[in-house]
């Protein structure tokens, strides 16, 4: 924690794994033994000692949405994002300028003000045990050796209400002056040595120092140490029968006394009247606890561990601007909380979560990807939108393409590969629904698409995306985004290789999106829609193809020599031997290798063919993208092996555009 929000962060997650353990603790408190009451606590102590947030998974509330709301609505700014690096409070990177840098200031003073006053209250007594004097009971050595337990120093003190055992490495027994210690009592605090209970005494106390302005961890911390010696006495009364256990009730009401009472380092039996008296109350109930009720109380221990602990992460659906007005601070900062602390997980979820806030226009997708250097121009940008009916929609200058892409053909991400630095680039492609402004189609079936380098990169633990280049319109011969990795109007990788008057070229592209896909299903019809609402754990399904061409290079005069052409051809990674490739031989078709990434064809020339010549090609899908170094290409013309060619990638073949 370096400021007082992540304080906040750290404390409101703590304090809702409280309530909800307080809660299930009160249904249980008298169905369950003491061990497990004790233990419960330990679930609350690994939710203060892990960061909130780990992992962008938020516990039973999706306490950063109100951290980060309060945050922006106080300061205006919506450049950062709380972080709780630690779970204890750690030097601010920078001098505090502002009342909420103070109040962290505030907030960590008071925390080593709580540590110092429980360091000199320990220091204090050590001294005071320090002028004691040594004490050698027998019936302590006996009480040791009927129970099997073990023993530390013991000394006496003039004043102390009770005895405790005080310290962790060289622990002393303390023992009141002038008063018969009852065996009973020396059970108990043997058994406070045997499992280390002032070592979890101190453990308590850290967390009450840490989050020592948050009064509901404090009255948790008590609650913990009044199971620890609930617990302490349920070993107590385990090791009893008869009448001890009746006399004992009676030892502890003589303890009443407040004065050493949560000493950090000690065992005090003295913890107040009032919780005394819950603690006789707990041994004139006593019982032992049947062997089944261990099994109970692990099943309840593991469903409070999974929600508290595990956690879950807010969805995109969350993320919707109920707007009660444009210009309404609350509502933006809420909406764009929401957005902001949403992280996408995955390169994959950036890419479809700036992909559909393309396809939507909408700001709270672009926040959900977007560097938080931009986050204040998109809350900007939020506040100000004057068009549209859509919560969070923008105008033309916020998103260009707006009011102008077929939402529902979706969008396709375009040659995905891996950049140095663990960076994903793609070429984003979504349609136009009209032409854009003094062009027209080629042909009626074609269609206008607009394209966009983009690049994915990990920044602050959140994936973002960021466009490389304003849009481009390009005309497509597909009605649609096809999705079949094929497409010649789109950039790919290209390998060729010459021979006499051809050029053999092998374009091979890749195609990828997150399945957005739903199926709408009624008694008569069903059809598919694109959901637009981003996917921030996304995976990518690909489509792979490859397609090989030749291109004519000669002259004109010389083509009719040519009246059949065919080639095949293998990819092969460096140091591969060269395969033997298929024989196309006088063949008009075509055939591929989804498995291998071999294939052949052949086609007849008739006259005035045309350049370039398409001989074969096919797709695959796939989670991967080998691309191979090179291919092995054999060129038939007029059924004669005219080459044994590589084709080599092309430089500066623009595979992004």
């Amino acid at each position: 924690m370096t400021d007082i929000w992540s304080f906040l962060l750290q404390t409101l997650t703590a304090s809702g794994a409280a309530a909800l353990l307080l809660a299930v603790k009160a249904m249980f408190r008298d169905k369950l033994t003491p061990r497990w009451h004790f233990a419960a606590w330990g679930i609350l102590a690994l939710t203060l000692l892990f960061p909130a947030g780990l992992g962008g998974r938020y516990t039973l509330v999706n306490w950063p949405l109100f951290v980060e709301t309060w945050k922006s609505g106080a300061t205006g700014d919506f450049g950062t994002l709380t972080r709780v690096i630690a779970p204890v409070p750690l030097p601010p990177p920078s001098r505090p300028a502002a009342i909420p840098d103070w109040l962290f200031v505030l907030y960590a003073a008071g925390g080593v003000f709580f540590l110092a006053r429980y360091a000199l209250a320990y220091l204090r007594l050590r001294i005071i045990l320090r002028k004691g004097k040594p004490a050698a009971l027998p019936q302590l050595q006996r009480v040791a050796e009927r129970y099997d337990l073990p023993v530390c120093a013991a000394v006496e003190v003039t004043g102390l209400p009770s005895a405790f055992v005080c310290g962790i490495l060289r622990p002393v027994l303390a023992l009141p002056a002038g008063v018969e210690t009852d065996e009973k009592v020396l059970l108990h605090e043997l058994l406070h040595l045997k499992h280390r209970d002032v070592l979890w005494g101190i453990v308590i106390c850290f967390f009450r120092c840490v989050h020592w302005c948050n009064p509901l961890l404090w009255y948790c911390a008590d609650q913990a140490g009044n199971d620890l010696e609930s617990l302490c006495d349920q070993r107590v009364l385990e090791r009893l029968e008869g009448e001890d256990r009746r006399d004992y009730g009676r030892i502890l009401l003589s303890m009443a006394d407040d004065r050493y009472a949560r000493t950090p380092g000690t065992s005090s039996m003295a913890n107040g009247g009032e919780n005394i008296r819950r603690r006789i109350e707990a041994i004139v109930r006593f019982k032992k606890y049947p062997r089944g009720m261990s099994l109970v109380s692990v099943c309840i221990a593991l469903v409070l561990t999974v929600p508290l602990l595990a956690g879950q992460r807010a969805g995109a659906a969350q993320i919707q601007y109920q707007r009660r007005d444009r210009s309404d601070d609350l509502g933006c900062s809420a909406a764009m909380a929401a957005a902001r602390t949403l992280r996408c997980t995955t390169y994959a979820g950036a890419f479809d979560a700036y992909a559909k806030a393309v396809l939507d226009a909408n700001v709270l997708y672009r926040a959900m990807c977007a560097p938080l250097s931009e986050q204040n121009a998109l809350a900007w940008s939020l506040q100000c939108a004057a068009g549209g009916d859509r919560e969070g929609s923008c105008t033309w200058e916020d998103f260009p393409l707006y009011q102008r892409v077929n939402v529902q053909s979706g969008y396709q991400i375009y040659n995905v590969y891996p950049e140095e630095n663990g960076v994903w680039e793609g070429l984003l492609v979504v349609e136009l629904y009209e032409s854009p402004e003094g062009k027209e189609l080629s042909y009626p079936n074609h269609c206008w698409l607009a394209a966009q380098a983009v690049r994915a990169e990990k920044q602050a633990g959140r994936w973002v995306a960021l466009p490389q280049e304003d849009f481009r319109i390009v005309e497509s011969e597909w009605g649609a985004l096809n999705g079949h990795g094929n497409d010649t109007a789109l950039p790919a990788l290209v390998y060729e290789a010459r021979s006499g008057d051809f050029v053999l070229q092998m374009r091979r592209q890749s195609c990828s999106q997150v399945d957005s896909y739903v199926t709408n299903q009624n008694v008569f019809f069903s059809s598919m829609s694109f959901d637009a609402t981003p996917q921030p754990d996304g995976k990518f399904s690909t489509i792979f193809g490859q397609e090989l061409y030749a291109v004519y290079t000669g002259s004109p005069a010389d083509k009719s020599r040519y009246t059949h052409i065919a080639a095949s051809t293998s990819p092969l990674r460096e140091g591969d031997e060269r395969p033997a490739l298929e024989n196309p031989g006088m063949t008009g078709n075509s055939s591929y290798n989804a498995a291998s990434g071999s294939d052949w064809g052949g086609r007849s020339l008739e006259t005035d063919w045309e350049s370039p010549v398409f001989l074969t090609g096919g797709g695959w899908s796939g989670s991967g993208w080998e691309v191979p170094d090179s291919y092995a290409a054999d060129l038939y013309l007029n059924g004669a092996l005219a080459a044994q060619l590589a084709l080599l990638p092309v430089e500066g073949d623009g595979y992004h555009g």
